[in-house]
């Protein structure tokens, strides 16, 4: 059993977002559902659902990470999230329930934390030029080129 599960408090929306998120990851499922929200799975990984009421709202300083292999994949997560909602630099992305994520291949984090600085900084200035992550355009700052 999953020993901490991501709660998202939405106004009024927790049914409509279940659905919109598990239409766009394989491997999801609704799990559960009811008047006041539910639960469901994204590639394995559980998450609640509930209205809140107005009173709630989602902050930027807070964000889901989507961890894409291929560059199909970050273009299809990225624009799918953000449809209805906002697309935000580097990777980033507002949906349309006020949700923050970023949708990004695993090898970013491994070059902006390689031990020469050069080279993370300029995967760094790269990726401060991209909405959606561009795997290649990373690759080549890296390698200088």
């Amino acid at each position: 059993m999953q020993k901490i599960t991501t709660f998202l408090t939405f106004n009024d929306q927790a049914e409509p977002a279940m659905k919109f998120y598990t239409s766009i990851f394989p491997d999801s499922k609704i799990l559960s559902m009811n008047a006041l929200g539910g639960s469901f799975q994204l590639h394995g990984q559980e998450f609640a659902a509930l209205n809140g009421g107005p009173s709630f709202s989602f902050a930027q300083g807070i964000s889901l990470l989507v961890s894409c292999e291929t560059q199909e994949e970050i273009y299809d997560r990225y624009d799918k999230l953000s449809e209805g909602g906002s697309k935000e630099p580097c990777g980033w992305l507002k949906d349309k329930y006020g949700v923050s994520w970023q949708v990004i291949p695993p090898t970013l984090g491994q070059y902006l934390g390689d031990k020469d600085p050069e080279k993370a900084n300029r995967v760094m200035q790269a990726m401060f030029k991209m909405r959606k992550i561009d795997i290649q355009a990373l690759e080549d700052a890296y390698a200088g080129r």
